[in-house]
């Protein structure tokens, strides 16, 4: 049985001292009369009732009932197996596994219930550590995460996504910003900043993000790893970042709570065609339901104290806004490429098979070593789609993809006539097979000179022969300086005549000739 409350006594005796009845004081106090008389015949006992004393206080009380008395208790099914629970609790078994492990193989036909009663006396869990509650100055911190709120309409993929709710709180107004987006990608978040800014009008000194990959690379929780374009991104607005400690959600209450309204509030039971329309209503649901309600904190609209008081403390916006969206560590691959979102970027030969820092920004790419920006692209949007720069490739190379044909023909034009019959020649059957031929044959000018070329592929026409070996041949044996031979003369035909008749040459035998 319970002892009632120590303050429920002090009436009880007071009210017997006093004269009255066990029925009225049992009556008025709502108690049972037996609960009065126990309680009469302890204080008739220890002299408490006698009018000559003053009432006694809480110690003495406590003294004369002595120790609360403890609720019956009935031994537990899993003593006998006590030995094999501290055993698993060694091994880090978790107790529904403990449970199942003693039904399978020691025969135990206790509840799961009886397995956690157990455990929890054998090792008391702790109480809640206390916390420390942070109170903001105007315009210091901004705290920043995400929460999940279901699916939503895209339009672009034209089905249904996993959307999220971006949700930003300036700690000492509690004025929010919210946007519902379908990822946590590092272009989003810099984008949900400059949103979240110009929303407010202005900068807070300090930013508390959660540690998701866009903002912090690696969780530490004294050194945190920032992402760069969101280190840059701090630099260009003036803003501190100050990532919340890993497993230490308390760190960020103000938006955990903020995510959680916005999800209780706005999103239950609300359904909307797209998420366009959505972040439409969100935005005048946080201007004109969240930002007027009376906080539980503050006790103040949050839109009134952000108005009065927050926003005269945040630190002007940049002139323009911030344009990097993201920074990667790419690999150089063989083809003198990078690949990013699907797309493909050139890079110079040099730095294949290494790592380069790949700025994007809303319409251009910039890829730096280090300090160096080695190359600068249009920023493609269609994944499959390339963007290259042939000066990028290796020279011996990259003259297969520039040398085309009519380059090639017009190359050989300007060296002469014979150079054009060569080419022509090539490459009037087999264009493809033969165009390293044909750019061979003019890289030839590099070290020769365009006249001896031009008296080469004139001495290889006139034998017949245009490959590019007879005519490299033609250059090392210095034929190109010999004149060339006279073409041969063709005697001229005569006409004969027949001075004897046919017959002369026959012997004739009557009308036979022999």
């Amino acid at each position: 049985m319970e002892r009632i409350h120590m303050n429920y006594l002090k009436d009880i005796l007071y009210r017997l001292k006093s004269g009255e009845s066990e029925r009225k004081i049992a009556r008025d106090l709502g108690v049972s009369r037996p609960t009065v008389h126990k309680y009469k015949v302890m204080a008739e006992l220890e002299g408490f009732l006698d009018p000559d004393q003053a009432l006694p206080d809480g110690a003495a009380l406590q003294k004369a009932l002595g120790p609360e008395p403890k609720p019956p208790t009935q031994p537990s099914s899993l003593l006998p197996y006590r030995e094999q629970v501290e055993h698993m609790l060694k091994l880090g078994m978790e107790m529904n596994a403990m449970w199942q492990r003693l039904r399978d193989n020691h025969g135990y036909t206790g509840s799961y219930s009886s397995v956690r009663r157990f455990v929890h006396a054998l090792y008391p869990p702790e109480g809640p550590e206390a916390t420390i509650r942070v109170h903001t100055k105007p315009g210091k911190e901004m705290q920043v995460d995400f929460g999940h709120v279901g699916k939503l309409f895209d339009p672009a993929s034209g089905k249904a996504r996993t959307a999220y709710a971006f949700v930003a709180t300036l700690c000492h107004s509690r004025h929010q910003y919210a946007e519902l987006v379908f990822d946590q990608k590092a272009s989003t978040w810099i984008q949900l900043h400059r949103n979240t800014f110009a929303f407010f009008g202005g900068v807070p000194e300090r930013v508390k993000p959660d540690n998701l990959k866009a903002a912090v690379k690696q969780a530490l929780v004294h050194d945190p790893i920032l992402g760069e374009a969101y280190r840059q991104m701090a630099l260009h607005y003036g803003f501190l970042i100050s990532p919340t400690a890993p497993r230490q959600p308390q760190q960020k209450g103000k938006v955990e709570n903020g995510v959680h309204y916005l999800q209780r509030n706005f999103m239950a039971g609300q359904e909307f065609a797209d998420i366009r329309f959505a972040n439409q209503h969100l935005l005048t649901w946080v201007k004109e339901t969240a930002g007027v309600r009376t906080h539980g904190t503050t006790f103040q609209p949050p839109l009134y104290l952000f108005e009065t008081v927050e926003k005269a403390a945040l630190r002007p916006l940049p002139e323009t806004p911030f344009a990097l969206c993201e920074i990667r560590i790419c690999k150089v691959h063989t083809d003198c490429h990078i690949t990013v979102n699907g797309c493909f970027y050139s890079v110079p030969w040099r730095w294949v098979g290494k790592s380069v820092e790949m700025h994007l920004y809303e319409r251009r790419v910039e890829i730096y070593v280090g300090q160096e920006l080695i190359s600068t692209h249009v920023r493609l949007r269609k994944k499959g789609e390339w963007s290259t720069r042939m000066e990028d490739y290796p020279p011996h190379k990259a003259a297969y993809l520039i040398q085309t044909p009519a380059y090639c023909r017009h190359a050989a034009a300007r060296l002469g006539p014979a150079t054009t019959e060569v080419v022509d020649h090539l490459l009037s059957e087999r264009p493809l097979d033969r165009i390293r031929s044909v750019q061979a044959i003019l890289r030839l000018e590099d070290t020769l000179g365009a006249e001896r070329l031009e008296a080469a592929c004139k001495r290889a026409a006139h034998f017949g022969d245009m490959r590019y070996r007879r005519i490299k041949e033609i250059l090392n044996a210095a034929l190109d300086r010999q004149p060339l031979p006279e073409p041969l003369v063709k005697p001229a035909q005569r006409s004969f005549t027949i001075a004897r008749k046919p017959s002369e040459f026959f012997e004739q035998k009557g009308d036979i000739v022999q």
